[in-house]
């Protein structure tokens, strides 16, 4: 069966990002077209589409593309490790040491997250006893 490709037009439209920011992010390798047509026109698999949708839903979390990058490329080796049957444990692990950096920064994020609440509730405090 043959897998279907898009045009980067419709990807940017189904998710949801310009041309301009998926042909960057294709220059800093977090994502590449599966083929190209005749004319040089990139061409994009639903997997292709899929890894878009996941690098925007990084990006408002304020994970760096870098850290993205570096994700993604761990992701890709254990899915070759395990495709070849080899290296399996190794690919893991760095994946495993990627993700564990990722569970740092939501948690940085998170704590971050509390505090401007706080910050939030004291002002609000304050407002609310200016108003009298």
């Amino acid at each position: 069966m043959l897998e279907e490709h898009y045009q980067i037009g419709t990807v940017a439209e189904t998710v949801g990002l310009s041309l301009r920011t998926i042909r960057y992010y294709e220059e800093i390798g977090l994502v590449s077209p599966s083929g190209r047509t005749d004319g040089g026109f990139r061409l994009y698999t639903e997997a292709d589409i899929e890894r878009l949708h996941l690098v925007k839903a990084l990006k408002p979390v304020g994970m760096s593309l870098e850290t993205m990058g570096t994700l993604l490329e761990r992701a890709d080796a254990l899915e070759v490790a395990v495709a070849a049957g080899d290296g399996v444990e190794d690919a893991a692990r760095a994946f495993e040491r990627v993700l564990e950096t990722a569970h740092r920064h939501l948690e940085e994020w998170q704590e971050r997250l509390e505090q401007a609440r706080t910050a939030l509730a004291g002002l609000d405090r304050l407002a609310k006893t200016g108003d009298r």
